[in-house]
């Protein structure tokens, strides 16, 4: 199944109506609160962050998701302030906020999701949230400005809104995947390691969308990485509303499943991508493929080993052709190995054949990692399996965004 990809915003999707506004959250300004909302009740799936340390509002989604995997309506998201590490009054501002949302939009009980990004330790600034709510609850509509306005809301040190979908057939039912995503540093899915939202109309059961989705992810944020660190409010939410009226997907044995799943997957790695892309400070986006492995697992493991390397990152920022830097990242990823095996490549350029180096042009090395865009392939020599990464490089800006962020 050939599938096309746009930048449509998650109102692309029938049925969901978005607003983004300036709540004055955020201490630069500029749009900070999101609200997406369904016009009937969504099937749920979810992942969330494996940081111990757990935002309030990932505590109260996943403890929502548990009760409720059937009949979510909408999503409050703000930016600004993460709402981690705020103990009671975190969890009770979070719940304050769905409890507001559900009375704004005279919904069922508990079926509001809340997600937050920005500085941790901060308490919520509940009447500027709440006052932002109202706002956004008169701007709903379901036009492509307003979903435009929802993924600009959801941004910290995003440089750019971040949005992705595609339309394709469920038997003769057209249906519409459309998702966004907030991410620029403190990346490193597993999963997740950013704010994301992906909406459909296809009709499925909330069990398998949660198969669908953790499938999706293994391939897609879980295969991206800005700087190695897990976040603590990572939150992927998946909503359905069935409005397209497809034959239900109630099992992953379903004739459908895999080319919803398969849409799912592509909406999810071109978020995913994009967000590698806006990394903090990033002058390069960077494509890792690993083949000749065991398993998939291993390859993104030795992928993901080398994506974070300090080294490797910051050689390619300065276009430093220093191979011996990914084949030294490739033998500390955990993963049993042939060194006499391996082959590297950057770009189209072959650097070492039997982990032995190649006779190769230095300049032809060099050249390889100039420009916006970077890839390098290591083959492992020990199967069929394959994985893909996307990173980016480390820039003098990271060190600058980084050490004022509060500030």
């Amino acid at each position: 199944m050939s599938l096309t990809l746009s930048n449509e915003p998650i109102t692309a999707v029938p049925g969901f109506r978005a607003a983004g506004v300036a709540a004055g959250i955020k201490k630069r300004g500029g749009r900070d609160l999101a609200l997406i909302v369904a016009d009937r009740p969504c099937a749920a799936a979810a992942v969330f962050t494996t940081n111990q340390v757990q935002a309030a509002p990932v505590i109260f989604d996943r403890e929502l998701l548990r009760r409720k995997p059937q009949g979510i309506q909408a999503v409050v998201i703000n930016s600004g302030c993460a709402n981690a590490v705020t103990g009671e009054q975190g969890l009770r501002n979070a719940a304050t906020t769905a409890q507001a949302a559900i009375e704004l939009l005279d919904l069922p009980c508990d079926s509001v999701f809340v997600m937050s990004t920005g500085v941790i330790g901060e308490q919520l600034p509940m009447p500027k949230l709440l006052h932002g709510l109202q706002q956004a609850a008169r701007q709903l509509a379901a036009d492509t400005a307003a979903g435009q306005a929802a993924a600009e809301a959801i941004m910290t040190t995003d440089t750019r809104p971040k949005t992705a979908a595609v339309r394709l057939r469920l038997g003769d039912t057209p249906v519409t995947i459309a998702g966004m995503a907030k991410g620029a540093g403190m990346i490193h899915p597993n999963m997740a390691t950013l704010l994301a939202l992906v909406c459909t109309d296809a009709a499925i059961a909330p069990t398998a969308l949660d198969a669908a989705l953790r499938y999706a992810v293994e391939r897609s944020f879980n295969c991206m990485t800005v700087d190695g660190d897990t976040s603590t409010n990572d939150t992927l939410l998946v909503l359905a509303n069935g409005q397209a009226g497809n034959a239900p997907i109630d099992a992953t044995t379903h004739p459908d499943y895999a080319a919803l799943r398969e849409g799912l997957t592509a909406v999810c790695a071109a978020l995913a991508q994009q967000v590698a892309r806006d990394g903090e400070g990033a002058t390069k986006f960077v494509t890792i493929e690993v083949t000749g492995a065991r398993s998939f697992e291993e390859a993104r493991q030795i992928g993901r080993t080398v994506a974070t390397s300090n080294l490797v990152k910051t050689a390619i920022f300065g276009t430093d052709a220093n191979w011996g830097r990914v084949l030294a990242a490739v033998g500390r990823a955990g993963v049993p190995i042939a060194p006499d095996r391996l082959a590297l490549w950057f770009g189209d350029v072959q650097l070492v054949a039997n982990g032995a180096p190649l006779a190769y042009a230095e300049a032809d090395a060099h050249a390889a990692l100039l420009g916006s865009a970077v890839t390098m392939r290591i083959d492992l020599g020990l199967g069929d399996a394959r994985a893909t990464v996307w990173t980016c490089d480390f820039s003098h800006d990271y060190v600058s965004i980084n050490a004022d962020y509060r500030t």
